[in-house]
This record gives structure tokens, sequence and C-alpha cells, in this order.
């Protein structure tokens, strides 16, 4: 029976024999494949990111439970349990303190580069030097998105897109490869500036969730030997389990300090990040996100006194209407069911369109480092021309009468760009083109009825859609949000101006904060947290009861259609996900049922030899432990040891010349529970670190104090629906079936991650179809 060959060892294993996936379970058509090579044999998945092979392993959430880990926490004193707790809350204040300032640092950098380019690009135009104009600004923008690219090509490829998909993945139990290193956390940061500030559409809130991961992942490492840097109390940590839930807090600090919304990030990592959940995490993330709030308030009042540059306009609240007089009767919700369903017809389209789009670019990204910078490069130069050309298409318009700012703007931000026009005369297109992202969202959010004319919206919209889905897949960090919230923002202004005169009580910007949020739940099937969030966001209470309505409609919309935007990303990526449903074809079928290929276990005390050749041989990362005559009267199931533990313990040589059992005592002198700890960054031993001579060959060695005694059983006649229920819930690695009569063998096999994808149990079972 398969013991759940995890992912990194048995798949380099199945690549270097060269067996080939099955098609049987798929309907043939190229688009349609996941991005994974998918081996026949049992359990390897590799998901392909860009020409790079990255071997996906599971994570173990579980508590195991082993003679090793009593004998710890029983030694424990009050000082050790108070030192743990202390330092939960230390940990989750640090990575509150660092996102925020990560993300300030983000807004200074992108707000002073962008604002650079723009005054040199408006200067130039205001001396009628109008082609020097645009090689200024396509070469700036060129400049800055060659350098992102290869940055992210070359040193961490897993740092480009948004990352959320990824930072969900692992929470589910996923550790793909690099995804949290810190090369990854660098080349998000600086590859994010970079990529906002060359003017692409997107947006740097998606990839500030990834950063917070990456932040809370290292300072959860407990520290590095390698540099002398442990420190003693951050041992408690070196876990999945408590890693996972620093992550949490880091990821909810990062849609905090992108949007400015405390409230809105624990409820984005608690609605689609984690994938388990408690009251205790609860309150360290709303801690974690308040702290990131007063940081970000601090400093941002800090430059209001002109000290960072272009930086420092608006504060906490990013695009504020509260001033917008909010008044609506029942005949106000027809335009706002039309958005919502606009919202989803649009979102659904969008997220198909990106998928085929995706899957075609990773064609191109597959054939190097080269050949992806050429790719953004090729966005880059797309993106200026329509930036730049597009605005000579527009009419000058008249700036507004009693208008409080001057118009048009001039060495600034701001509603009104001059760009070609004669003095007293605005472009709108430019206006909301030759901005930054943050600037053009302020203008369509903005109350003025006649700002913009439908044809500068209508135009906006298509080039803002269109760009979007050009823009995400390139070797950037790229997120969507910004993208998403421009272009819904673009057509509830359309639909506002349609009706705004039949319909007085609501003004285009109100329309166009509805379309952001039709866009927003239909294209990423988020509602509470985005509702929230554009709360915070606007700083309008009253559009509470409009916003939960439009996000509930466009969300069920485009659910008719396809799945949300990062679980397709997941999808493709090949990363085998858990999903918080079972699917009605595993009803059908018992726990029994899909677990395969030998099941290979130990003896309690077994010969060094049989467990260093079962080690080179396998790519198993967990085996049952058995106990037989004479060690007890009947075969029985020990419980479940770990190769990392079988590998210290190889490592420490404590070998015995006959098959005897040794005592926690003298275990005890040899080994402490920190010599079992997961290292950081997957960075432990390997059995190919292992050196033994032919003498130590031959001896034993006593696996009973590292064994897991009990592991998580299910009976074999289980559903497999039930089974993955469990396997989910509990944040399991290896889940073993027991057999339903005694007599035979105490364990029918083991059943891990890759048992419960589709992909394997219809290869099993090609007859069983998955509900689309």
């Amino acid at each position: 029976m398969d013991l759940g060959l995890e992912d990194l060892e048995t798949g380099l294993l199945d690549a270097e024999k060269g067996i080939e996936r099955s098609e049987s379970a798929h309907s043939g058509k190229h688009l349609r494949v996941p991005l994974l090579k998918q081996r026949r044999n049992t359990t390897s998945q590799l998901a392909i990111v860009g020409s790079n092979v990255c071997p996906v392993e599971s994570l173990d959430y579980e508590i195991i439970e082993n003679d090793t880990f009593k004998q710890d926490w029983r030694s424990r004193k009050r000082v050790q349990i108070f030192q743990y707790v202390f330092l939960k809350w230390t940990l989750a204040l640090l990575i509150g303190l660092c996102t925020g300032f990560v993300g300030f640092f983000n807004n200074i950098a992108v707000e002073n580069i962008a604002g650079f380019k723009l005054l040199l690009t408006n200067n130039l135009m205001l001396q009628q030097k109008y082609v020097l104009a645009f090689f200024a600004y396509a070469g700036c923008n060129l400049v800055l998105a060659a350098v992102s690219a290869t940055v992210c090509a070359y040193i961490a490829p897993a740092a480009a897109g948004s990352g959320i998909p990824e930072v969900k993945a692992y929470l589910n139990g996923v550790d793909a490869h690099s995804i949290l290193a810190p090369s990854t956390l660098f080349v998000k940061i600086f590859g994010s500036i970079g990529g906002v500030s060359a003017g692409f559409v997107l947006g740097k809130e998606g990839p500030m969730v990834h950063t917070g991961a990456c932040i809370a992942s290292l300072l959860g490492q407990g520290g590095s030997r390698k540099y002398n840097l442990t420190w003693r109390w951050l041992r408690y940590f070196k876990n999945d389990r408590d890693r996972r839930d620093l992550i949490t807090c880091g990821a909810a600090a990062g849609v905090a300090a992108a949007f400015r919304a405390p409230v809105g990030g624990v409820l984005f990592a608690l609605e689609e990040a984690a994938s388990w959940w408690r009251s205790a995490l609860l309150w360290r993330t709303f801690f974690t996100t308040a702290i990131v709030a007063v940081v970000l308030r601090t400093l941002i009042d800090f430059c209001r006194s002109g000290k960072c540059g272009l930086f420092g306009r608006g504060g906490l609240i990013m695009f504020d209407v509260s001033s917008s007089h909010v008044s609506y009767s029942l005949r106000d919700l027809v335009p706002v069911l039309i958005l919502g369903v606009i919202g989803g017809i649009f979102g659904s389209l969008f997220n198909r369109l990106l998928d085929k789009l995706l899957r075609t670019y990773s064609i191109i990204n597959e054939k190097g480092p080269v050949f992806k910078i050429l790719l953004t490069c090729a966005i880059s130069l797309l993106t200026s021309c329509c930036a730049y050309g597009l605005p000579w298409l527009a009419s000058c318009t008249p700036c507004p009468e009693s208008l409080k700012e001057p118009c048009p703007t001039v060495g600034r931000s701001g509603n009104f760009k001059s760009f070609n026009c004669p003095p007293g005369h605005y472009n709108g297109l430019a206006s909301l083109f030759l901005n930054t992202n943050d600037d053009a969202i302020r203008n369509l959010l903005s109350s003025t009825l006649h700002e913009y004319t439908i044809p500068t919206i209508l135009t906006f919209f298509v080039s803002i859609y269109t760009l979007g889905l050009l823009t995400y897949g390139v070797a950037l960090p790229s997120g969507l949000f910004i993208p998403v919230i421009l272009a819904g923002a673009s057509y509830g202004r359309l639909v506002g101006r349609a009706i705004g005169s039949s319909l007085p009580d609501l003004d285009p910007g109100l329309f166009a904060l509805l379309g952001a949020a039709s866009f927003l739940g239909g294209t990423m099937r988020m509602t509470v947290s985005v509702c929230v969030i554009l709360l915070e966001l606007t700083n309008n209470l009253y559009m509470l009861p409009l916003l939960m309505l439009v996000l509930l409609i466009s969300k069920t919309v485009a659910d008719v259609f396809n799945r949300g935007v990062y679980d397709q990303i997941v999808k493709m990526k090949g990363l085998p996900f858990l999903e918080d449903h079972a699917e009605p074809y595993m009803r059908q079928l018992a726990a029994s049922d899909v677990v395969s290929g030998p099941l290979m276990g130990f003896s309690g005390i077994e010969k060094v030899g049989n467990v260093v050749h079962t080690l080179r041989a396998t790519g198993h990362n967990g085996f049952p432990v058995v106990d037989e005559p004479p060690l007890s009267e009947v075969p029985k199931l020990c419980g479940l040891v770990l190769r990392a533990h079988l590998v210290v313990l190889l490592k420490g040589k404590m070998f015995t010349e006959g098959s005897r059992s040794v005592g926690m005592e003298e275990f005890g002198r040899r080994f402490g529970a920190s010599d079992f700890a997961k290292a950081g960054l997957g960075k432990g031993l390997r059995i190919e670190d292992v050196e033994l001579s032919d003498k130590e060959m031959e001896m034993y060695v006593d696996l009973h104090p590292i064994t897991n005694s009990s592991p998580y059983t299910v009976v074999e006649t289980m559903s497999l629906a039930k089974a993955a229920m469990l396997f989910r819930q509990l944040g399991l690695r290896h889940l073993c079936v027991m057999p339903k009569t005694p007599g035979g063998a105490p364990i029918v096999g083991i059943l891990t991650r890759h048992d419960f994808m589709p992909e394997h149990i219809i290869g099993l079972y090609p007859h069983l179809r998955p509900h689309k």
C-alpha cells in the first residue's frame, strides 16, 4: 500500500526513470491540462514555474507525540511556558512593525520614482518636446521593467506574480520551493517597487501579502546555526504548526499595510488565506494588524512635514469619499443589481482569459530567464505606448468652474492633467494614464459629475482590462487588486454616467466604488474581507449595505462560470491544494481504495542497514513501526516515524550490538527534543549526509523513542470524502488506514495529500468523473 511517497525525493526518482504522465484523466486539450508534470507512479507532483522544475512537499501540522516530545513537555517549567507565550506575542509585534515599515517604504519608493518620471515627462511636454517626452517616459519604464525582471528571473523566480496563491497553498499544507525564502522577500520588495514605478497595470497590494508572509517566516525560523544566530528561546518555533500561525499573521499584516485596512487584513486571512483557524490566532492576527496601522499612521504623519520627497499626500484612508452625500431608496438598488451582474460576467471572463494567457506565457517562460525579461520588456513598451499614445485621441475639456484646486495641475499629482491642451483645459485620458495607479483610482472615485467623458472612460476601461490581463504572468511581482479596482471603477463610473440623471442620490464616484467592488467579487470571489477593505479605504460606512449586495450578486453570478482567480492559479501551478469540501465522487470510494504501492515499514528495533537501504531506495517521508514477536505477542502498530527523525538518529549513531531496547534515560543523554526540530527553510539533514561503516550497518537501532505513538488513523471502510475532510481540518501529512477486522497486518496503508488529488483518483478509477 502507498505509504505516501512524498513529493520531493519520489518526484526526482520518477523523473529520472522517465515515467510519463497518464492522459486518461484529461480530455487531451493542452490548455486544460494543469501546469504540472504529473508522474504516473504514486505521489510525485512537479510544478513547472518558468524553466525550473520545483519540488512540492507537504507540511506537517500534526503534533508528533513520541517519547522524546513527551519527555520535553514534562520537563518544561513554568518559566519556559511563559517564554513560549511571550515570544508568540513578541513575534506578532515584530511582524507588524517590519511589515508596516516595508509597506511604507514601498509607498515612498513608488511615489518618488514614479513621480520623478511623470514630472520629467510633464516638463518636456510643457516645452512641446513631445517625441522626447515619449522616449523619456518609455525609457524610464523600460529600464525599471528590465531591472526588476532581471532580478526576479535570476535571483528568485518564485517572487513572480502576487504570491497570494502560494501563501494560500502554504497555509493549506503545501511547501512549494523557495516561496518564503529570504531571496524571495528581497525580490518581492524591490521587484514590486520597480514594476509599479514602471507604469505597469499591476499593484503592490498582492505582493505585500507575500512579503508579510516572508517576513513572518524569516522571523520564525529559529535562528541560523550556520551563522551562530540561534537564540535558545526560538527553539519552540522549529515546527510547521507554529510557523503556520506566524505566516497567517504575516499575510494579514501584508493586507493591512497595503490597504491601510487592519480589520480587512484579519478578515482576508480568515476568508481567503488560512485553511485552519482558532480564536487565539484571531487575537494575535488582530494585534499584528493593529501594530501595522499604528506604524503607518505615525510614518505618514511624519511625511506630512515634507521630509519624504513626493510622498505624503493623504492619510491612513487612501481613497477618501466620505464627503459624498449618500442617501438611497429602493429604486436605487436597480443599478446596484446591474453592477453586480456586470461584475460577475466581466470577472468570470477575466479569470477565463487569464487562465489561457498564463498557460501561453508558461511556454515562453520555460525557455529561460532571457525570454522572461524580453516578454516583460515587450509588455512595458506596449503599456507605455498605450499610456502616452491614447490621450492624443482624447479631446481637451474645459476646466470645471468653481474648482478649489488649480486646473490644470502642473508639477504634482492631481485630477486634471494638461498634456497637450491649451490653458484652462485638461486631458481626461492623460489624467488617468499619466498618474500613479493610486492617483488614477482617486480620480475615478471623485464626485465631479462630468469630469470624464463617456468615450474617455470607455477607452480607459478597455485598455486597463486588456493590459491587466497581459501584465499578470510576466516575471515581476504583480498584484491583481489594483488592475481589478481600476477596471471596475471605470465601468462603474460609466453606469453612473448613463443613469446618473435619473438617480440623483448616487454620484459617479459612488458608482465607481460599487463597480470596483463588483469586479473584485467577480474575480476573487471574496465578500466579507473585500467589503471591509473597501470601507476602510474609502471611509464611508453608509455604503455598507450596497457593497454587501453588489459583492454577493457578483460572486454568485461569477461562480456559475468558473472559480476564483487565486484558486485557478493554485490549480495551474500544480500545487496539491485540499479544498474545504469533498468531491461527490469521493463518496463512492473507501479509504483503502486509493492507497497503493508497496507498504514499507520498520520493526521497533531495526537493523541499521535496513533503515539506510529503505531511506536511500524510496522517497517515503513516513514509515509505520510495527512490533512483532518476540517484541510483542502479536504484530501491533507502535506508530509512525518520520524520515527526518530517522536521519537525525542515524547521524547520531546511537546503535546497539544486539536487538535490545534503549530506555529514555539512556536516549535522553544523547538526544534532546531540539535535535529533532525542523530546520529552517527545509535545510535539514539528508540520508546522503550520513556516513556509516560496514560494521555499523550490521548493528541495530531502537526506533521507539522517536516513533509517534498516537498517529491519526481511520478504518479502511471509511469513505474517502470523510477521510479527506479529516485530513484537511487536522492539517495532516500522513493518515494511517487500519484494517476493519483483526488478525492480519496491523496497518493497511497510509494516506497522504496526493491520494486525495483528483488526478490520482481518476487515474486509478477512470470511470469516475469529477464535477466541474
